[in-house]
């Protein structure tokens, strides 16, 4: 762990000092985020990075900070400051048609360190590309593409977190390729990797939980059960209307045999989801959504506490009111924005009484943004939330407000 801290901090100094000492020379590449010419799939590079000469690297990351007052049932923790996240990324051209790129993330002050994503990319055609490492699994488009600043909310969507494991990455290998043809853009992707495992429904949250997963660092060493996951993705683009992604992964979870005994059947797990975003033109407002479906194979004598169907997602709306020159930033903007959120880990009824089976939420957040560039955003929301347990009780009441920064450095 020391020793992952002391790489950090040299990638940090590295990057600070010699990066900005190169910056009179036009060495500092920073893409904008909003290029109408790329899709979810390209998240990975789209994002601004210092070169260095001649040297064959480049830096780049991005932080989050918030501040938050949020109360439930009348009970607040009070005053909170939390240091979300800082992430590195590192890539490199190793030659014309080879490319290296990894993330290391740092959560909540340095207290988590994981490799989100470490990958050698090798171009052979453009509708073949050959990825392999730890990839990002491509299940919906907040996966690939959740940098903080590219967001005018200071917490990632529910569906992606709580029910969705956000930022699901493994070891795997597989193909991406895209295909113009004037206003239209057709990308895929599929890859094979290592799967989810029994926490999904063996987990300290005593419910189907997907994003258990995550807690299990040992899934970069092997597979549980030697099965492979299989996630597919195919996306289609118009520069005019917009993108619509459609995503599918599955895999078996469990362990169903050891040293050739077999212990129990294949239980797979399969999901469904759907994205799009776009964007008006005369009004210049974004939207951006999002919906999953789940469907876990759990055994015959799980009780029904355990969901065995779950689906949810979000919806952004955002609102560009002001674009001007503010305090020397020349094209700086406020926006006006709203995310509306749904998730239900149990979908269906009780067998006894026919009731609707509750353990479900559903969210709405107004938002209030600057960003004086592109790559750096003040966000100030206003949570609303409310959330049922299992038997569907009057719903707790989520209330509060939430100040944050995120910039690309």
């Amino acid at each position: 762990m020391k020793n992952k801290y002391i790489l950090v901090w040299v990638i940090f100094v590295f990057h600070h000092f010699y990066g900005y000492s190169q910056n009179d020379s036009s060495n500092v590449k920073r893409r904008d985020t909003s290029d109408k010419n790329l899709m979810n799939m390209d998240a990975v590079y789209n994002r601004p990075f210092l070169t260095f000469g001649k040297i064959p690297i480049s830096l780049g990351g991005y932080m989050e900070v918030n501040w938050q007052y949020i109360g439930t049932d009348g009970i607040t923790e009070g005053h909170q400051f939390q240091a979300r996240r800082t992430t590195v990324f590192i890539a490199s051209s190793i030659s014309k048609k080879i490319k290296f790129l990894t993330e290391i993330e740092l959560e909540e002050g340095g207290k988590e360190i994981s490799l989100e994503f470490s990958s050698i990319d090798v171009e052979f055609h453009p509708l073949f590309n050959l990825r392999s490492g730890i990839v990002m699994n491509p299940i919906g488009a907040f996966n690939q593409n959740h940098d903080g600043p590219k967001w005018e909310f200071t917490d990632r969507p529910i569906a992606a977190t709580q029910m969705l494991p956000a930022t699901w990455s493994n070891v795997g290998i597989g193909a991406f390729g895209k295909n113009y043809l004037k206003d239209w853009m057709l990308g895929y992707e599929v890859y094979v990797t290592n799967g989810l495992d029994e926490s999904i429904v063996d987990n300290e949250e005593n419910k189907t939980f997907l994003p258990a997963s995550k807690n299990n660092p040992s899934r970069f060493e092997g597979s549980l059960n030697g099965m492979p996951s299989v996630t597919s993705k195919i996306a289609i683009r118009n520069n005019q209307i917009g993108e619509v992604g459609l995503s599918y992964m599955s895999g078996v979870y469990n362990t169903f045999q050891k040293d050739g005994i077999v212990l129990d059947q294949k239980r797979h797990y399969n999901i469904w989801a759907i994205d799009f975003n776009t964007r008006i033109p005369k009004s210049n407002t974004s939207i951006i959504g999002e919906w999953a479906q789940i469907k876990v194979n759990l055994p015959d004598d799980y009780i029904q506490q355990y969901g065995r169907k779950q689906h949810g997602g979000f919806i952004d709306v955002v609102q560009p009111v002001m674009k001007r020159k503010i305090a020397g930033w020349k094209d700086a903007v406020f926006n006006i924005s709203c995310r509306l959120e749904y998730v239900d880990w149990n979908v269906g009824r009780f067998e006894e009484t026919s009731d609707k089976i509750g353990d479900s939420l559903w969210s709405m957040m107004p938002a209030v943004s600057f960003r004086p560039t592109g790559q750096t955003v003040f966000r100030l929301n206003y949570r609303i939330q409310r959330q049922k347990d299992i038997l569907g009780n009057i719903p707790a009441r989520t209330s509060g407000f939430i100040f944050g920064i995120s910039s690309y450095f």
